[in-house]
Formats: C-alpha cells, sequence, structure tokens
C-alpha cells in the first residue's frame, strides 16, 4: 500500500503539473494565479480523491483550470495542454523502467527490495495512468484532444452531450461491463507500453554489453 500511494501521488502531481506548465508557456496563466505551478503534492491531491487513496489505494488529483481563450492557438495548445499531462506519467515511468533496469539488469548491485518494488509500483501506475487519460471519453485527456481535432460544429455537439459521455464512462468503470471495454483497453495499452520499453533497454543493453 504504501508504494501505491507514493507513485500515485508522484503521478498525480507530475500530471497536474505539466497541464498547468504548458497551459502556462502558451499564455494561459490561470494554474499559476491559482498556485498549481508547482511540484507539491498539496496543490493537486484533491480532499476527497486523497482520502480515498489513503483507505482504498485509489484517487484522483484536482483538474488543473484552463482557460482555452488565452491562448494565442487555442487548438494547438488545447491539444499539447492535454496531452502533457499524460506524457508526464510516460516520461515518470521511462525514468523508473530506466533505473529498475540498471540495478536489477546490468548494475550487478544488491538492491534493497523496497526500492525494487517502488520502482516496478512506480512504472506499472503511471504506465496505467497514461493509457487511462488516453481513453478519449470524458472528462479523460484523449477526449479533450479529440475535442481539439474536430471541427468547432462538431465540438460543439460533443460539449452538449458530454455530461452523458461521463455518465456512461463511470458505468463502464464501476459495473462488470468494463471487462469488455475499458479493462481491455488498459490491459493492451500498458502490455504495448511495457513492450516497448523492455525493447528499448534489452536494445541499449546489447550495444553496451
Amino acid at each position: 500500500m504504501p508504494f501505491v500511494i507514493i507513485s500515485l501521488v508522484v503521478g498525480f502531481t507530475v500530471h497536474e503539473f505539466a497541464h498547468a506548465y504548458v497551459a502556462y508557456r502558451f499564455g494561459d496563466h490561470t494554474a499559476k494565479d491559482q498556485g498549481r505551478l508547482t511540484l507539491n503534492p498539496a496543490q493537486h491531491l484533491d480532499p476527497i480523491g486523497t482520502l480515498l487513496l489513503l483507505i482504498a489505494g485509489f484517487g484522483w488529483a484536482r483538474p488543473v483550470p484552463v482557460q482555452r481563450s488565452r491562448f494565442k492557438n487555442p487548438k494547438l495548445a488545447g491539444i499539447l495542454v492535454s496531452l502533457a499531462g499524460p506524457l508526464s506519467n510516460f516520461l515518470v515511468a521511462f525514468i523508473a523502467y530506466a533505473l529498475f533496469f540498471f540495478f536489477i539488469g546490468v548494475s550487478g548491485f544488491t538492491v534493497p527490495s523496497f526500492i525494487v518494488n517502488l520502482l516496478q509500483m512506480m512504472v506499472y501506475l503511471n504506465v496505467l495512468l497514461f493509457v487511462f487519460n488516453l481513453i478519449p471519453v470524458p472528462p479523460l485527456d484523449g477526449y479533450r484532444v479529440i475535442e481539439d481535432l474536430v471541427p468547432p460544429h462538431v465540438r460543439s455537439k460533443m460539449s452538449q452531450y458530454e455530461q452523458y459521455g461521463a455518465l456512461i464512462f463511470i458505468i463502464l468503470v464501476i459495473t462488470p461491463l468494463g471487462n469488455y471495454t475499458i479493462r481491455p483497453l488498459l490491459f493492451n495499452g500498458i502490455a504495448a507500453v511495457n513492450q516497448t520499453f523492455n525493447t528499448i533497454f534489452t536494445a541499449i543493453y546489447s550495444l553496451f554489453s
């Protein structure tokens, strides 16, 4: 449980910071003005989400506020801001996998088991956050990317039905229907990312061995 909590707190914090930072770079200071342009977890964790994290091992963070009207190029900026969160989790997972691969497969060092377990959990949960947030249903980042890719009249229609999409998503997550929809996507996505990591680091190792 401690490894789950640590990994999720890191994942949530980096994810929301990445949204805030990219939005700031494109001209939206909203998150910065609200103290969200920071790696301090206290500024990003949601009270209820944090309580559930401590009790049940899962939770959520507070979404970073973004005002698209402040972007010079709303479509491009919106896409990059949305992608920043999941990609930050991908980066955390990549770094954790690199450390795990080095300590376990290359260095020959005797590494304490808690470090190994923490790195494994850091990889797994951040890959999970990466894949999960790219699912194109509201309110996830993948949906926001689709919103910015489609024509304005389609975006308007999507906004009208967004609340129903969010409700359907919640039903899929908490009911057995998820076994035929969300969970296969997560399982296959996580497996693909882990295989990619393994291929990359195995190739790197073979070059220097």
